[in-house]
């Protein structure tokens, strides 16, 4: 069984790695605070996980420690230049802006370029659901799905995102345009599992169940042609009209390359007064979501949920007993705090 620690030991911790690897302070812990609660909800392939590679890449010079995040703003749209910086950090700075743009226009929508992997989607969609908005992100990724009908990737896993108030426990949609994220085979690549059917195809266009396999492969669309329709929506969402990389163009942190990324994302939220009070919007959220829990269950189901209910109780169940760390990812961890001279966990 894997050891747990508490949320607070691991931010601090996530923190001194971040600052010991060149990232200003006030801009360490708002990446630490995003990766640390992407774990607290049980993502954690795209929580602490994702934290050795970062620190190998800004170590590198792959990625920027401190960049210099720019804007150009045009009435409700604003383009932001992420400098290359960490992908949690430019996606962050970014909604801001599109929560301000909503504030004062009703809407905002805000392209990126030259950023990286961002984490969980469903993370900017909280912040904009906390100012009582609306907020839809989309973000392209490496290749990893392929065309329908070919064999080798081209579009990222691609998310798709959305976040509603309801009170203090918003709805959040965060999914993968493939059958599952990328994340989670490099996690059971990693710790040497298998993937179950229907993930994958390997460098041969071939179903497999090896991970590693598969990671040389592609992993397949959700819903097949869907699937990848979605993919090419997102990444002219995120990747066209930014101006950042697009398809196969995108950069992979975890290869040996040296060049960024310039993975591209988009924030688009949506003030609700201007369309009706929020306690009215609130309210048939909530009558809604009644209506949805009341609906006849199928056999063997015991209670309906909504999406983003599961992440909230594994949140809740690790604030109180703590977030588990496998063996691997604590002996990763421990090598950086070693490097560093700093406490280890």
């Amino acid at each position: 069984m894997s050891p747990c620690f508490s949320f607070q030991k691991i931010d601090h911790f996530c923190q001194a790695l971040l600052i010991a690897s060149g990232v200003p302070e006030t801009e360490a812990k708002i990446v630490a605070s995003i990766l640390v609660d992407t774990s607290l909800e049980g993502i954690d392939t795209h929580g602490i996980s994702r934290l050795p590679v970062y620190l190998k890449c800004l170590l590198s010079g792959r990625i920027n420690p401190a960049p210099s995040i720019q804007n150009t703003i045009n009435g409700a749209v604003a383009s932001v230049d992420g400098d290359n910086g960490l992908g949690q950090l430019v996606a962050y700075r970014a909604m801001e802006i599109a929560i301000e743009l909503s504030q004062k226009y009703g809407i905002g929508f805000v392209t990126v370029r030259n950023s990286n992997h961002f984490g969980a989607a469903s993370t900017y969609c909280k912040m904009a659901a906390e100012e009582q908005m609306i907020g839809q992100v989309f973000t392209n990724s490496p290749s990893g799905i392929p065309p329908w009908g070919g064999k080798a990737p081209y579009f990222g896993t691609n998310p798709i995102a959305y976040g509603f108030p309801n009170g203090n426990q918003p709805v959040v949609i965060d999914m993968s345009s493939s059958t599952v994220a990328r994340g989670n085979i490099i996690l059971a690549a990693k710790e040497e599992r298998d993937i179950p059917e229907g993930w994958a195809i390997d460098k041969e266009g071939k179903p497999t169940t090896n991970a590693k396999a598969a990671l040389e492969g592609a992993v397949l669309p959700i819903g097949g042609a869907k699937g990848y329709a979605l993919a090419l929506a997102v990444e002219v969402f995120s990747g066209i009209i930014s101006g950042s990389a697009y398809g196969s163009h995108v950069g992979w942190i975890n290869d040996d390359a040296v060049e960024p990324a310039n993975i591209g994302h988009s924030f688009l939220t949506i003030d609700i007064s201007r369309f009706m009070p929020i306690e009215e919007f609130t309210q048939r959220m909530k009558d809604m979501i009644r209506e949805i829990k009341e609906t006849p269950k199928a056999d063997g189901i015991s209670e309906i949920r909504i999406p983003g209910e599961r992440r909230q109780i594994i949140a809740e169940k690790r604030r109180r007993d703590g977030i588990p760390i496998s063996d691997g990812l604590l002996s990763e961890l421990n090598k950086f705090a070693k490097k560093f001279k700093i406490s280890m966990l």
